[in-house]
């Protein structure tokens, strides 16, 4: 229909070209052809009551104007008998068919007709006579205009506000962008502003802290982070970059340790905490002094746990004290209280100053208020010894929300409900093995009971935190779950550990297995997994870095004792080789015995996979000594090989 429409239109051009009485200009109206008589000229009529309806609108100036038309002779009316092809023959040699002339044609009708309605200057245009010559010189402009717009994309960037076609641009992609970037000058404005590849730059993770007036070009921005990104990759598949361990002095047994973002937290068997701030190796506040009353005691108790965020660092002693400092300051702690009993689980909030502590079956919330005191939030106690304890992220000002298990039940505890903690899973005889926490979600491994015939091995069980109901259940095998990540883990995925020496990869929508990796022959004790890689731990020291979507295994590294902390993120990776004894017999590592010390000690290796790793600020200050200089056991044996490497050359580790 709209095809015959627009011949119609165009052999009423053609009649305006051709006419000879030049010196007004007419509108022509078709006769009505007899009844029963179809074809072109029926939709010619069609077309020309559009304009009618318009005239009648227009009112008396219209009807006035009418009267001195004269009904010239129509040039295309010896051409309504001829058939179709004949029309299309000649719309084919007039070289006006095109995609998108169809609605080029219709919109600036639409758009005239408006026009006219609006202002009401065309009818008393078309009563003013014109010139023949000025009249083709219009039409003339008309025709080369008209061929302009054939391969143009109409009124999109002229109809449409900018901040609309802002908003439309934004659901596109850097592909499309620099597609649309070449169509117009006006949407290449639009393709490359600034906020647009500002919200695609903070949506990929780049710069999440930054501000659209950071930068001067985001597109610019984008890209070097993905070349950077590409750079990192590669360097953690090849394994090119630098290591360093964090040691500590003689004597001293490393009991925990716990990281979260460039903040690395350690205690030992000696009473000492040591923080490292991997962006800052000479940060001050890396010595954190202990209180008073676990000072005073001899002997000094242990380290039992330890965490830190952010901007908080804690750690729970043997006889139950709990100290608390800051990351910026160090020093003295700022808060600090007794337990009933030795601290068994401890938790902090990863994104806010909450901190959880289970002695026995008792827990205890502390949290800072408005003016940063610490106080007791809330204290509960629970049927049984209570063996993990979680800290639910991205709670705000909400409050904590505790995740707890006990025996075979899991509990949560939040201090606004006033009524002690609730329980969100129990099952007589499955006892829960280990429990990790999401901002949305609760997973823990539970193991089955011997005496059932049909148990189905064990699995992990995922809870909604808002409803309280169980939303999947994965997993059947025949080994223990020994470590679980949800919160690091990507969205709708779950890693896992277990006993029997294979590293999982769920996706929880499906509830199926993703990846399964044979890794650890005395079993997994530590995960972490991002969208593309997947580092584990096991007990014979073994840290396993693993491609998931082929399977394969990239590199490994071994050190002696159990890998009990992994942890990653973008270019950087900690792990944490804890010993299982802490009073070791028939060595006296207190004494200046290196040997025994290496053996017994543990280490922490901290590996860095960025662009600048091999940079010289980036090198421990102990490392930081020349050929003359020695210091004990920390001397750098590596100054034999001295580090006047050649420029951009990079070693493997």
């Amino acid at each position: 229909m709209a095809e015959d429409e627009l011949a119609a239109f165009r052999e009423r051009w053609k009649e305006e070209l051709t006419t000879s009485d030049g010196d007004e200009r007419r509108l022509v109206r078709a006769p009505s052809p007899p009844p029963g008589a179809h074809g072109q000229g029926d939709l010619k009529n069609r077309y020309f009551e559009k304009f009618e309806s318009l005239d009648e609108a227009r009112g008396p100036s219209k009807e006035a104007g009418e009267g001195c038309t004269e009904a010239a002779p129509s040039a295309g009316s010896h051409s309504e008998d001829q058939p179709e092809y004949v029309s299309l023959a000649r719309s084919l040699l007039d070289g006006r068919t095109s995609p998108l002339l169809d609605r080029i044609q219709e919109e600036r009708a639409r758009r005239k007709r408006q026009y006219q309605s609006m202002t009401g200057v065309c009818s008393a245009s078309l009563q003013q006579p014109k010139r023949k010559g000025k009249k083709e010189e219009e039409l003339l402009d008309q025709l080369i205009q008209d061929l302009n717009e054939v391969n143009d994309i109409p009124f999109f960037d002229i109809e449409l506000p900018y901040e609309l076609a802002l908003k439309i641009f934004q659901y596109l992609g850097c592909a499309e962008l620099g597609r649309c970037a070449q169509v117009s000058r006006a949407w290449r404005a639009l393709a490359e502003d600034g906020v647009l590849w500002f919200r695609m730059c903070t949506a990929e993770g780049h710069h999440q802290e930054a501000g659209v007036s950071d930068s001067p070009c985001w597109k610019s921005t984008l890209r070097d982070c993905r070349s950077s990104a590409r750079a990192v990759r590669s360097n953690w598949k090849n394994r090119v970059g630098s290591i360093s361990q964090l040691q500590f002095e003689l004597g001293k047994v490393l009991c925990d340790v716990s990281c979260s973002d460039h903040f690395v937290l350690a205690g030992y068997t000696s009473g000492d905490v040591r923080l490292w701030d991997t962006l800052h190796w000479d940060s001050p506040a890396s010595f954190l002094k202990v209180n008073g009353l676990s000072a005073n005691s001899t002997p000094r108790p242990h380290v039992s746990h330890v965490q830190v965020n952010g901007t908080v660092a804690a750690a729970a002693y043997e006889d139950g004290c709990v100290d608390l400092w800051s990351t910026e300051t160090g020093g003295e702690p700022i808060h600090h209280y007794q337990g009933p009993e030795r601290v068994r689980a401890l938790a902090l909030s990863p994104d806010g100053p909450a901190l959880g502590s289970a002695a026995g079956a008792d827990v205890q919330l502390v949290g800072a208020d408005d003016r940063g005191y610490w106080r007791e939030l809330c204290r509960a106690r629970l049927p049984k010894s209570v063996e993990s304890l979680v800290l639910v992220p991205g709670r705000g000002q909400r409050g904590p929300l505790a995740a707890l298990s006990a025996g075979e039940a899991v509990h949560l505890l939040d201090p606004r409900w006033g009524e002690g903690p609730r329980t969100l899973h129990s099952v007589y005889g499955h006892p829960v093995t280990c429990l990790d926490a999401s901002d949305s979600q609760v997973a823990f491994g539970v193991k089955r009971a011997g005496w059932a015939v049909h148990d189905g091995g064990n699995k992990i069980h995922v809870c909604s935190l808002e409803a309280g109901k169980p939303v999947a259940c994965v997993g059947d095998s025949l080994g223990d779950f020994t470590c679980i990540a949800l919160r690091d883990s990507p969205p709708h995925l779950l890693v896992c550990g277990n006993k029997d020496r294979r590293v999982t990869v769920f996706d929880l929508r499906a509830g199926s297995s993703v990846a399964s990796l044979y890794a650890h022959h005395l079993g997994v004790t530590s995960v972490q997994a991002d969208d593309w890689k997947v580092v584990s731990g096991g007990g014979e020291g073994l840290v396993c870095v693993w491609e998931m979507r082929m399977g394969a295994k990239l590199w490994e590294m071994h050190n002696r004792h159990p890998v009990r902390r992994v942890h990653f993120n973008g270019s950087t990776l900690v792990t944490a080789n804890v010993p299982d004894d802490k009073s070791p017999r028939g060595a006296c590592i207190t004494d200046d015995d290196l040997t025994a010390h290496r053996r017994h000690r543990g280490v922490i290796c901290h590996y860095d996979f960025s662009e600048d790793a091999l940079a010289q600020d980036r090198i421990l200050p102990i490392c930081r000594s020349d050929y003359v200089e020695s210091s004990g056991y920390n001397y750098n044996i590596g100054l034999a090989v001295p580090y006047d490497r050649l420029p951009g050359c990079r070693a493997a580790l």
